[in-house]
């Protein structure tokens, strides 16, 4: 029989496939429990809008047809809202399909891109199976280090990916830094900000990347209606850039690549904007408790701006993952991101908090 691995291409051979949090039937169904909660996924405690589901309702009628390829009413919706171009957007299954789409477009075997340490693993991953080189930067106190993201570059360096938030650390790079990194950074090196968690965060030195991009050209940020909106099951996402950019990545992105579903779902989403601030207020509540929590069972954490927070055990912490299933709570091991003693938590609702934190008590 033919050696169906070493046939494939080097850099796909490489790869680990990413591994998404344990599903809640997947634990009942192993362990025979009922009520389990998972704070795993960084998912939204509160769901979608209740506009999602009727707006999903009166589309079935259509289900038989393919989804509009060109996004168009979406396009619209999202160009009024964020006040930028429709040629300056790419709509992806996803926003790990835009940095995909974006790793297609630019990099290849003869560049390579840079992260961060401890970084989102999806930014290695589309690097390696496109076969491009990999720069991993030391982080600094869990934060992307732009001075020495800077020093890194090298004539083949094509793209620096800048998760900010980041996950799974829930850090952030402030406005100041990020401009000045933006200045001095080659035109010709793709800066690509996943602001994936954009809407959770309130620090008045947070930078909104798309206000950045008609000052840098080679800049584009992706987001995402899987977190604050509510959609993660329905995968859309999108990316804002210099048109360009934006039509080389409509240029290899798949035909139909986003359902209908997904898309009158984000229509309907970006509607209730009230949704979102009752999302991020409960997530705010809910942080401020876990990090509360955790300074009282004297565990330290890593400050979070996010919907997460990663909390540090100073031990191996997959026997406490392993007991917290036992208790019926999922939450996420986090050692490939090269943090083996800590264990990254969603903030869920006030009963699924409370619940997390007393089985973690009993645990300890």
């Amino acid at each position: 029989m033919a050696d169906f691995i070493n046939l494939a291409s080097p850099g796909i051979r490489e790869l680990q496939p990413y591994m998404p949090g344990k599903p809640v039937e997947e634990l009942e169904r192993e362990l025979g429990l009922s009520n389990v909660i998972k704070l795993a996924s960084n998912e939204n405690p509160l769901g979608a809008s209740p506009g999602v589901s009727s707006s999903i309702q009166s589309a079935l009628a259509e289900v038989a047809r393919y989804p509009d390829g060109s996004a168009y009413l979406l396009k619209n919706k999202l160009s009024e809202f964020l006040e930028v171009g429709t040629d300056q957007l790419t709509i992806g299954n996803g926003s790990n399909d835009v940095l995909e789409l974006l790793a297609r477009v630019y990099l290849s075997v003869d560049n390579e891109s840079i992260v961060s340490q401890h970084s989102f693993v999806v930014y290695p991953l589309v690097t390696r199976a496109i076969g491009a080189g990999l720069k991993v930067i030391p982080a600094k106190n869990y934060t992307q280090d732009l001075d020495a993201t800077l020093d890194a570059i090298s004539g083949k360096t094509r793209m620096v990916f800048i998760a900010n938030p980041n996950n799974p650390t829930g850090t952030w790079v402030p406005k100041k830094e990020l401009t000045e990194f933006l200045d001095r950074i080659r035109e010709d090196v793709l800066v690509v900000l996943d602001e994936a968690y954009f809407e959770y965060v309130e620090e008045a030195e947070y930078p909104d990347g798309i206000s950045l991009c008609k000052r840098y050209p080679n800049l584009v940020v992706t987001r995402t209606f899987s977190k604050a909106y509510g959609l993660a099951s329905l995968r859309i996402g999108y990316a804002v850039s210099h048109p360009d950019i934006a039509d080389l990545m409509n240029r290899v992105r798949q035909p139909f690549n986003v359902n209908s579903m997904s898309m009158v779902a984000a229509l309907a989403a970006l509607d209730d904007q009230t949704h979102v601030r009752q999302s991020v207020e409960l997530n705010k509540k809910g942080l401020s408790y876990l990090e509360s929590e955790c300074r009282r069972l004297g565990l330290g954490y890593i400050p979070s701006v996010a919907n997460f927070l990663t909390i540090n055990f100073g031990r191996d912490a997959m026997p406490i993952y392993d007991s917290l299933l036992l208790e019926g709570v999922i939450v996420r091991p986090v050692g490939i991101y090269e943090l083996p003693n800590h264990l990254r938590v969603t903030v869920g609702t006030e009963e699924e908090n409370r619940r997390f934190v007393e089985a973690l008590e009993k645990i300890i």
